[in-house]
């Protein structure tokens, strides 16, 4: 039900403001729409491009960045409704290349939800990959749907997925715990290419849940955002300067899952219309069934403070709304989708800008539709405090394969501090095995993950657990 008034939405509107001027975002656009696919809500903010001050607009196309996890397993709950796969099967059984040698079975159940066992490693791209066989986009066409990359990317990345072992590079047993992984949605992607009977993973969300959604903006494709004239350009801060680009393979992952969709602000209503009305589009057509959507929103793994991550889609409570949602970021794409089937709507915000915080404005805009203040309330943590057993175990140096390096320290005025790109961030303890890293607008949640054999061997810094470096 709508119960935005004039104090809450200006009120989230300021909110935007603030944040676009402290991350110096160049455009967004929000939507808030009812289940019968009404926009209760829209505003445009800034710019596409800032050299020729083009405008944002409902049409204009925004990289997804992770929000593509929510196609992919929304694809692979297709193929599991047709009996093309089982969800408790073996990888190995679909994706040869893994043998799955090192650890006990992982299953297609455990990729959907992060749980694989993997700690975060180095992104494999898909520019690097095209290089290394010889092939340019001009010659053999888009690379989204090149078969030989596809084939070379599931190589690579099942490949070294199946060198981690328990000592090194294997978080813990699957399903212990979740660390949010690309590689895992990049072998998901693999499996919908091999065994979905289209020629492409791009193919096959073209047929299966764009087209059939009529969302005619929407696609995998790295070239056709890059000519499209209402396609946002991406910015990034390069040595404290915002960079403009309109290369969209920038950090682009070589298989497509987990990242590679392109959409925008009117697309993404009749896709979030779609999940309000547990499976049905807006033109009457089925995508999922009602069971199978329901299997996607159910809360699997701890994810984050107070959340829990399902088949790629996340769950929160949000005052008294229960959401579902998903984030995405790469150079130039801050995205976000939510929904509720409590307030019976669903947010999009979606940002040409890396690194701007749009779940906040997500946040914001949906408590303002729910008649609630949109501002977030930050005295939710009861502060606690760590023994010195505690302290020196967490003690130490803190490395993603994804580019995270971090040390944990105590300084000399007894804080606990996370050192971070010559930055220090205090660490708040708010129980005996968790803290909190304040922000501006949110906090960081930090889990202590520890084993006995091992003590403290990593921490789950937001959605991603960063192995500890052996002294």
């Amino acid at each position: 039900m709508d119960r935005m008034n004039g104090l809450n939405q200006q009120l989230a509107e300021n909110l935007v403001e603030s944040i676009m001027k402290d991350y110096d975002a160049c455009g967004i656009a929000a939507a808030v729409i009812d289940g019968a696919g009404v926009t209760r809500y829209e505003k445009f903010w800034g710019v596409r491009d800032q050299e020729s001050g083009l405008e944002v607009n409902g049409e204009t196309i925004f990289g997804l960045a992770s929000v593509t996890k929510s196609f992919t397993a929304l694809a692979i709950m297709q193929m599991e409704e047709k009996g093309l796969l089982e969800l408790d099967d073996a990888v190995s059984k679909y994706i040869p290349e893994f043998t799955n040698k090192n650890q006990k079975k992982v299953t297609i159940r455990h990729l959907m939800s992060h749980c694989g066992g993997f700690f975060p490693l180095p992104r494999i791209l898909v520019g690097n990959v095209a290089e290394s066989l010889g092939l340019k986009e001009s010659e053999v066409g888009d690379f989204a749907y090149n078969d030989a990359i596809a084939q070379e990317g599931v190589r690579l990345v099942a490949g070294r997925l199946d060198e981690q072992t328990m000592e090194q590079g294997l978080n813990g047993e699957p399903g212990q715990y979740l660390s949010y992984c690309n590689d895992g949605f990049g072998l998901l992607s693999d499996i919908i290419r091999r065994y979905g009977g289209e020629a492409s993973y791009a193919d096959y969300l073209l047929n299966h849940i764009l087209k059939p959604l009529g969302m005619e903006r929407s696609f995998c494709d790295f070239v056709r955002p890059a000519e499209d004239s209402n396609a946002a350009t991406l910015y990034k801060k390069v040595d404290g300067v915002m960079k403009g680009s309109r290369d969209y393979h920038d950090n682009a992952f070589v298989l497509n899952g987990g990242g590679a969709m392109k959409s925008t602000l009117n697309d993404l209503k009749k896709y979030l219309s779609m999940y309000l009305n547990q499976g049905r589009g807006l033109n009457g057509t089925r995508i999922l069934s009602q069971y199978g959507i329901g299997e996607m929103c159910k809360p699997r793994q701890p994810y984050g403070a107070f959340g829990y991550y399902g088949y790629g889609l996340s769950t929160k409570q949000l005052d008294d709304l229960k959401v579902v949602e998903h984030g995405g970021s790469l150079p130039g794409v801050s995205s976000n989708i939510a929904f509720s089937y409590e307030a019976d709507a669903a947010v999009i915000v979606l940002c040409n800008t890396s690194g701007v915080p749009v779940s906040l404005i997500s946040n914001a805009l949906l408590r303002a539709y729910n008649g609630k203040n949109p501002v977030e309330k930050r005295d939710l943590w009861q502060e606690a405090s760590w023994d010195e057993k505690t302290i020196k175990e967490v003690t130490g140096t803190y490395v993603s394969g994804e580019g995270t390096k971090a040390e944990i320290y105590k300084r000399e005025d007894g804080a606990v501090v996370v050192k971070e790109e010559d930055k220090e961030k205090v660490l708040i303890p708010v129980s005996s095995k968790s803290a909190i890293i304040r922000g501006k607008y949110s906090d960081l949640f930090v889990r202590l993950i520890e084993s006995e054999e091992k003590g403290i061997y990593a921490v789950a810094y937001g959605s991603r657990l960063i192995p500890k470096v052996k002294p």
